[in-house]
């Protein structure tokens, strides 16, 4: 559970669940992470399980922990190898319902093949946005009567403006990292992962040093392609104007203090930092990949630009910044449109529905073939 979107949408939704219809627990197949951690004390969290990557002990390990807790419902969060093992685990521990919910699209660990297999045994496969339940049903060959949308949500009371008046997040920010109030700060909220494409926010970063010499920008998140950021940084003379924080728990007053948020990542479904920026009333530049474009309206709420095109990347955010009256303008419609289709309390009445449902007729098949 590091720092990242779908781990921060989990933590909400488990904070959130009605606790008279849903006792949530966490499984960690590895370590808990900082996310983990911090909801230990209000869930139960399960952890280190999986010893390697060819553990197949971890089967009756997950097996006897799902039976020892008379476990309901399973629901695995993202592709790999928790999807694969926690899902055979819960069948062959006679658990009643079994789901996976998705936030990315496509296998990127590989184990595509393995994971497929097991679609008879699934309830139901939940997708973040429209066009993100339309890609499961339609490429990857989900049943559609499986396929449930249930669109990603974000706490809009605590991801809001930054208010001169009450917490002005903007100028406590730029103090903090040593900046001038009125330095123009884009940034980025994302694992440092290959996926996430950070070399591109790096390129464009020393593409746009000309055209705004005091530019700088904050890249929140930590992972593996940390050497891989710093040593591109330093090899285009652009570290001077990259600050990276790691992993953070401000997150919301960061995001506040923004001109501009980008994302650049080669695949997404329905990022949960986009819709974060957009509570925030910053406006987004970011490629236009999966389901990016059920947020972000081009002259409305940000910019697209095609993945791995840096021209367009520099083009979009060198325009939204030289024109601050329409870049105030998006950032007021994102808020609008995220208050509109991205609640926090939609998406956890959502799963609260599906998993009641599912649970429900399974009850009551099993009532019917006993009586």
């Amino acid at each position: 559970m590091p720092v990242g979107g779908a781990e921060t949408l989990l933590v909400n939704l488990l904070q959130r669940l009605d606790p008279t219809l849903i006792q949530p627990e966490l499984i960690c197949l590895k370590q808990p992470g900082p996310l983990g951690e911090s909801i230990a004390d209000q869930v139960p969290v399960h952890s280190s399980l999986l010893r390697g990557k060819w553990d197949l002990t971890v089967l009756p390990r997950l097996m006897r922990l799902m039976r020892r807790r008379r476990t309901d419902a399973v629901v695995t969060v993202g592709a790999g190898d928790k999807m694969f093992w926690g899902r055979l685990s819960a069948y062959l521990a006679g658990v009643p319902v079994i789901a996976s919910a998705l936030h990315s699209t496509g296998w990127p660990d590989g184990v595509g093949r393995l994971n497929r297999t097991l679609t008879p045994l699934t309830d139901s496969f939940i997708a973040v946005a429209d066009s993100h339940g339309q890609f499961l049903s339609q490429y990857e060959r989900f049943p559609k009567h499986k396929v449930r949308v249930i669109r990603n949500g974000v706490d809009c009371q605590r991801f809001s403006p930054s208010d001169e008046k009450v917490d002005n997040h903007r100028d406590d920010v730029r103090r903090e990292l040593g900046l001038a109030p009125q330095t123009p700060l884009i940034g980025i909220v994302a694992a440092l992962r290959s996926e996430k494409n950070h070399s591109l926010l790096v390129r464009a970063a020393a593409r746009l040093r000309g055209r705004h010499p005091d530019l700088h920008w904050v890249i929140v998140g930590d992972g593996p392609e940390k050497e891989t950021i710093q040593s591109l940084a330093a090899e285009l003379s652009i570290a001077d104007r990259l600050i990276l924080l790691g992993t953070r728990h401000d997150t919301p007053r960061l995001v506040a203090a923004l001109d501009l948020f980008t994302l650049c990542s080669l695949n997404e479904a329905s990022p949960v930092s986009i819709l974060e920026a957009l509570a925030c009333q910053v406006p987004v530049v970011a490629s236009d990949v999966g389901s990016v474009s059920e947020s972000i309206i081009p002259g409305q709420t940000g910019r697209l630009f095609p993945s791995q095109d840096l021209d367009a990347m520099v083009d979009a955010i060198d325009q939204l910044l030289s024109d601050t009256p329409q870049r105030i303008r998006c950032g007021a419609q994102g808020r609008r449109r995220v208050l509109d289709t991205g609640s926090l309390e939609s998406m956890v009445s959502g799963y609260e529905q599906l998993l009641t449902t599912l649970y429900d007729r399974v009850a009551a098949n099993s009532q019917s073939e006993s009586g």
